[in-house]
């Protein structure tokens, strides 16, 4: 009885194992791909990671926003505020799409950091 327990066990370990491999695997190689999407090398894997923290592309997040130019603040904190207000449960709205319509304009604001702070490095 404990001989079979032990293959039990063992085998079980096995089959863990390998599928937690597989997966480390998968998710490497989605993330190499993210970063060669987003332009490869060192500032691919920024906007890779970007992307990854916000679950959103700066393309999607212009699409949600309805913006053609991303260093213009004050279209994206209009349209941010309509629609934000649009989408307001209580006047019927979706608060999934107030969510998303809020994470766009934080992808937005992610972005503005970083080219703020590549500003400042170059002032230097």
């Amino acid at each position: 009885m404990a001989k079979y327990l032990a293959q039990i066990i063992i085998t079980g370990g096995q089959v863990v194992i390998r599928a937690f491999t597989r997966a480390l695997r998968q998710e490497f190689a989605a993330s190499q791909q993210a970063a060669q999407k987003a332009g490869g090398g060192r500032q691919g894997a920024r906007r890779a990671a970007a992307d990854s923290v916000t679950g959103m592309s700066l393309q999607e997040a212009k699409q949600i926003l309805n913006i053609s130019d991303a260093k213009d603040k004050e279209s994206i904190l209009n349209n941010y505020e309509h629609l934000f207000s649009v989408n307001d449960k209580s006047k019927g709205g979706s608060f999934y799409l107030q969510s998303k319509v809020v994470r766009a304009k934080e992808r937005f604001e992610m972005d503005m950091k970083d080219s703020d702070k590549k500003t400042v490095k170059e002032e230097t």
